[in-house]
């Protein structure tokens, strides 16, 4: 029988109990009697035994090397819905009409479409006639500038004050 199979015996309890008192984690316990560390933990479970919250916590944390940068993450770029309103405002000045037609020759699937064309569905997805729109998407955004205007509108009471 190996020595990881034994059974817990008084001696080897005492030995456990001992290495415990002496301060070693339950892997060197483990090492130590020669048990798994999860079987070492489950007899001081039984036995009662534990150590108190952190005793170990000056091991995990380590001090941080200030020649060394920390890691920056980056935001992804992306412009604010004012900013895309005030860019489409200076762009394409005059009200905008929900229903105003706007011509697409570029219609497309969405395997047909690119990075830089515009992304309105037209029609409903299922139907036969169903593509994206397809024109030239204006810079920064989704979608062509007539499909733009009606994208990123002001809820409807703020349209009301804004006189659009």
């Amino acid at each position: 029988m190996s020595a990881i199979n034994e059974r817990w015996t008084s001696e080897r309890v005492e030995l456990l109990k001992h290495w415990f008192n002496a301060g070693l984690s339950c892997s060197q316990i483990a090492g130590q009697i020669g048990a798994t560390r999860n079987a070492v933990i489950g007899k001081l479970h039984r036995l009662g035994l534990s150590r108190p919250q952190g005793a170990f916590g000056d091991r995990l944390e380590r001090p941080r090397d200030p020649s060394r940068p920390k890691a920056v993450r980056r935001k992804p770029w992306r412009l604010s819905i004012h900013a895309q309103r005030e860019m489409l405002s200076a762009a394409y000045p005059g009200s905008c009409s929900q229903d105003m037609a706007i011509d697409s020759p570029h219609k497309c699937s969405l395997l047909e479409l690119s990075r830089a064309q515009c992304r309105w569905p037209i029609s409903e997805p299922g139907a036969e006639d169903f593509a994206f729109c397809g024109n030239a998407s204006a810079e920064g955004l989704s979608y062509c500038i007539g499909h733009a205007r009606m994208a990123y509108r002001l809820p409807g009471r703020a349209r009301r004050y804004a006189g659009g």
